[in-house]
């Protein structure tokens, strides 16, 4: 079973810019796992952000994102990565990183999830 861990989160002025990491142990090879982020504002449900191939040539991007937030992997590290730029207050929320290795969507229903990691944007 792959475990999920997730870095990179904290407080940021609006405008401000983030890089969360997630790293994948454990479980099959970690380029047959589909990734994606999510997110869960607070008082809100869970969102889809992005998700990315096993190869990393097919991101899916929500559109309220597109344009800011960026995707990638790094197959020999069991790295994904989160780039977020140009925060703004409503971006706060728990980033939660997930994987599955059938699933590849928007929907939340990849099998494994980290534990999430906070990002605050405010003044």
């Amino acid at each position: 079973q792959v475990q999920l861990t997730e870095s990179g989160g904290g407080w940021v002025q609006p405008g401000g810019s983030l890089r969360l990491f997630c790293v994948a142990s454990g479980g099959r090879t970690f380029s047959s796992y589909y990734m994606a982020w999510f997110r869960q504002p607070p008082g809100k449900e869970r969102e889809f952000v992005e998700a990315i191939s096993w190869t990393g040539d097919v991101p899916l991007y929500a559109d309220s994102v597109k344009g800011r937030f960026t995707i990638s992997r790094d197959n020999a590290k069991n790295t994904v990565c989160l780039q977020i730029n140009s925060l703004k207050p409503g971006n706060t929320a728990v980033y939660y990183c997930t994987a599955d290795d059938h699933c590849f969507g928007v929907s939340d229903e990849y099998d494994y999830w980290g534990q999430g990691t906070q990002i605050t944007v405010s003044s």
